[in-house]
């Protein structure tokens, strides 16, 4: 075990062991039992809290037996994004201004073989945490999210865009809103601006696309009617220009939203409406997971806008990432990811509002004290109308994202 003192006076201590060569060259961030102490601290008054933060590093697979690690070529790309987290969150977790409090946060491997979170709920090593936050999914999300709901500890679902099924668990708080929010802040942003316009929902074959038309379907027939005019055009794979033109008008704004995950999709989508925009007028709406698209930020698609919501804007400018950036370069001798950034936004924030609302910090998730990077509207969801419990809560606030000129910028 390797202990640091940083001039805060707080102490890190690191629980791996490996090769001295990669100790010094990247792992040496890795943190397993992080506690922050205020200089003012007095052990006998000081209020402890405990913060357990889940992702997915795979330790275990990438050191062999003896402790070396396996990859000698680099890091392998599978657990960039679990340490990204882990990097933002303990430079969020270092920062903090304490006073008469003690933060012990520890982070937890998610993909361990020899204690995954199964193993560490049974032996009862997570019921001392006050908060769980994971940037998790798939079965770690529900065994986090039901444990959370047994002992009645808020879990910050940091990155899955997914209710994962969970209901009735008003533990649970979604900060990366689900693809059902996204629609539903479209649709919104359609009947404020495009009510008497052309309204297309470009889509493929699949089972992601069937709900995402089923769900504008729910929100532009609840009374039993359509309320605007919306019209879905299926194709097989992609899209052809030659044949989307014969939907458009000339004379008239449409609004094309582009209604599959699917890159490949998306990409064929936009050249076709890049070939179209300047005799056809093009408002072209994507899905949230298309920021992610290279291709969708090429050269070739010069002065031709792309829009996506997004629960996430940052440019980067303000104090807090200033601290990231700073802190990321000394210690790495690199810039931090946007996993870095959202790693830190969580540990910060909801760390901060547990100390100031220890007792029910559910009923205050919208508290704008701490505000860091993004703003959030955290609200209750019932997936059925009936139920006085909610299901969960989850981020409603999202940001229209404009996509121009290989940029990304704050469009409403």
């Amino acid at each position: 075990m390797l202990n640091r003192i940083t001039k805060a006076g707080h102490i890190i201590k690191f629980n791996f062991y490996m090769s001295k060569r990669f100790l010094l060259v990247f792992f040496l961030f890795i943190t397993v039992s992080h506690t922050l102490k205020s200089q003012s601290y007095t052990p006998g008054g000081s209020k402890v809290y405990h913060v357990g933060i889940f992702a997915p590093l795979y330790l275990d697979s990438v050191f062999n037996t003896s402790g070396d690690f396996k990859y000698q070529q680099g890091i392998p790309k599978f657990i960039l994004s679990g340490v990204d987290f882990v990097q933002g969150a303990e430079i969020a977790l270092d920062s903090m201004n304490l006073s008469n409090v003690i933060v012990n946060a520890s982070v937890y491997d998610t993909k361990s073989y020899f204690k995954p979170v199964s193993y560490l709920i049974k032996s009862k090593k997570l019921d001392s945490l006050d908060l769980i936050i994971g940037s998790v999914k798939d079965i770690e999300y529900k065994e986090l999210a039901d444990f959370a709901l047994q002992k009645n500890i808020p879990f910050i679902s940091a990155t899955y865009p997914n209710d994962g099924g969970i209901t009735h668990n008003p533990m649970l708080v979604i900060l990366n809103s689900t693809l059902k929010a996204h629609c539903q802040a479209i649709y919104s942003y359609l009947l404020q601006n495009h009510s008497t316009d052309k309204i297309f929902i470009c889509r493929r074959k699949g089972p992601q696309e069937d709900k995402i038309v089923a769900n504008f379907k729910e929100l532009n027939e609840q009374d039993g009617r359509p309320l605007l005019n919306i019209q879905v055009l299926n194709y097989d794979s992609i899209v052809n220009s030659d044949i989307l033109k014969l939907k458009l008008d000339s004379n008239r704004q449409s609004v094309i939203i582009g209604g599959s995950l699917d890159e490949k999709f998306a990409a064929s989508l936009v050249y076709s409406c890049y070939d179209l925009h300047q005799q056809y007028p093009i408002t072209l709406i994507g899905m949230p997971n298309w920021d992610a698209f290279k291709e969708l930020k090429a050269d070739a698609l010069q002065d031709f806008p792309i829009y996506i919501t997004s629960p996430y804007f940052n440019n980067k400018w303000d104090d807090y990432s200033k601290i990231l950036i700073n802190a990321y370069a000394q210690r790495f001798k690199g810039r931090p990811t946007d996993m870095s950034f959202k790693g830190f936004e969580c540990a910060y924030l909801f760390t901060k509002l547990l100390i100031l609302y220890h007792h029910n910090l559910i009923d205050h998730l919208n508290d704008k004290t701490y505000k860091v990077f993004s703003d959030y509207n955290f609200q209750p969801v019932s997936l059925k109308k009936e139920d006085i419990t909610p299901d969960y809560y989850e981020n409603k606030h999202l940001y229209f994202i404009k996509i121009l000129n290989g940029n990304t910028s704050k469009a409403w």
